[in-house]
């Protein structure tokens, strides 16, 4: 397998740290509002990455945490606590925040059959191990006290842009400093590791006590222990925005190598946005669309999942509603080939042309996600194979075995989701046809119409989908 690594600005071959067994950190939601369909994308994005690690035979410990503490409205360690924010918001506390929306997120990645991650810890249960990481960071003097916070020191680790590749002088004392909060801050790009309850920060409603004084953790150093705690001290791939590159995963990178002494990520991925006409899509721009918006309009959260197979996560993906209407066809389609197939029970003995062909798609479908995960291809290839002149049953095989990287649910979709009246309606119609009775077919076509489902004429019967105009109104 090849993975495109952001540190390296490479395509480079995957080679785990233990044979066939995957460390993978992913950067979960800080949990103050409900997350919008471009960061349910990055969330899907990372499933499909996993789902295809484990179709090509790989174990994977998957981690993805919520961040409930210590983000602030600026990732350069400005403004307010997010979590506060919403709490006095809606006058609930930081913890009743942050298990509303993440009730409310694990309820969308259900609907959007993201794989539960295998460890979802929260910021705020890893505060004794962010106090033992600081405490080293200080002891190895890459981190200083000021008045109001402890600080890393960027300028005593010499790769700290090695992944965002910033071109800033890291020994000048406030070189480029601009705003910043702490006066006593020796360099802008310092960030910090622990607020003290003071300042800006004297009202905080998450405090801590700490062996320099009561306050919270930076937003950074939250992943870097979390990862430690749970993967390790050096970890196979961890993922993220690229909105993260120039200040979040930078500075994970710094403090974890500086206080462990080892590489921290071998791997780094970043997905790109989702934008709305043409722009990131945010809530600030009323663009911040959710899921539960989106089923509102009369679209299944599947609907969603088919839409992001359509762009690489290396890719920019311009979201409209035509597009979404688009992809609901597509995946309508999609389970009618499952409905069409699975009424042929009868398996033929294959030639060896047709083995050989059932063998060049799995081959050719295993080489797309083992290429930087390419789905968008691997789907152009399932429907190439679902119009090939392979016996249906194998090709209701192939494509079970290929949704388990899709994660569509095809092999749950049968005849019962039609309801009964329109099955039945179908089948007066074929029997009218077959008596030639055609005027009696177009009425009994017309009912099926009106109730909001369409009926199409196969060699082999019929099959029905969804009227996607009608759903659209």
């Amino acid at each position: 397998m090849k993975l495109y690594n952001s540190l390296t600005r490479r395509l480079e071959d995957f080679k785990p740290l233990e044979d066939r067994t995957v460390k993978f950190y992913h950067c979960g939601p800080t949990v103050y509002w409900v997350q919008h369909i471009g960061n349910l994308r990055a969330m899907t994005w990372a499933d499909l990455i996993r789902r295809s690690l484990i179709f090509l035979d790989n174990k994977v410990i998957f981690v993805r945490n919520y961040t409930d503490v210590g983000h602030l409205t600026s990732d350069q360690d400005e403004g307010e606590d997010k979590m506060e924010k919403a709490s006095k918001r809606e006058g609930l506390t930081p913890d009743q925040i942050a298990e509303k929306y993440i009730k409310i997120f694990e309820a969308d990645t259900e609907k959007l059959n993201i794989l539960p991650p295998g460890f979802k810890p929260k910021a705020s249960e890893f505060i004794p191990q962010m106090q033992d990481m600081i405490k080293i960071l200080l002891d190895k003097n890459h981190a200083y006290f000021t008045d109001y916070a402890v600080y890393f020191d960027v300028s005593s680790y010499k790769n700290y842009n090695q992944l965002n590749r910033q071109n800033i002088d890291l020994n000048i004392a406030g070189s480029g400093k601009g705003k910043i909060d702490d006066p006593q801050k020796r360099h802008f790009a310092d960030f910090a590791l622990w607020f003290f309850k003071k300042g800006s920060h004297r009202n905080a409603l998450q405090t801590w006590a700490s062996p320099w004084g009561e306050g919270f953790p930076g937003w950074h150093i939250e992943c870097s222990v979390m990862a430690k705690s749970l993967l390790g001290q050096t970890i196979d791939i961890h993922m993220g925005g690229i909105e993260h590159i120039a200040v979040h995963h930078t500075n994970e990178i710094a403090q974890s190598e500086a206080a462990n002494g080892v590489k921290f990520v071998n791997y780094w991925l970043h997905n790109e946005h989702l934008s709305f006409e043409g722009e990131k899509m945010a809530k600030s721009k009323g663009t911040g669309f959710t899921l539960a918006e989106i089923q509102a309009q009369g679209f299944d959260p599947l609907d969603l999942r088919y839409f992001y197979l359509n762009a690489h996560y290396r890719s920019k993906q311009n979201f409209t509603w035509n597009g979404l209407s688009a992809a609901r066809e597509g995946y309508f389609n999609l389970k009618n080939f499952v409905f069409s197939l699975r009424k042929q029970t009868q398996r033929s003995v294959l030639s060896k042309e047709k083995l050989a062909q059932l063998d060049t798609y799995r081959q050719n479908f295993s080489e797309f996600i083992s290429n930087d995960c390419q789905i968008p291809q691997a789907l152009a290839l399932t429907w190439t194979m679902l119009k090939s002149s392979i016996p249906s049953t194998d090709k209701l095989d192939l494509l079970f075995e290929f949704d388990q990287v899709f994660g569509l649910k095809l092999n749950e979709f049968n005849e019962e989701k039609i309801p009964q009246q329109i099955l039945r309606l179908a089948k007066d119609r074929i029997e009218a046809r077959k008596k030639g009775d055609f005027e009696l077919a177009d009425n009994l076509r017309k009912q099926i119409n009106e109730k909001g489902f369409i009926i199409e004429d196969i060699d082999d019967g019929f099959k029905i989908k969804k009227s996607i105009l009608l759903l659209q109104k």
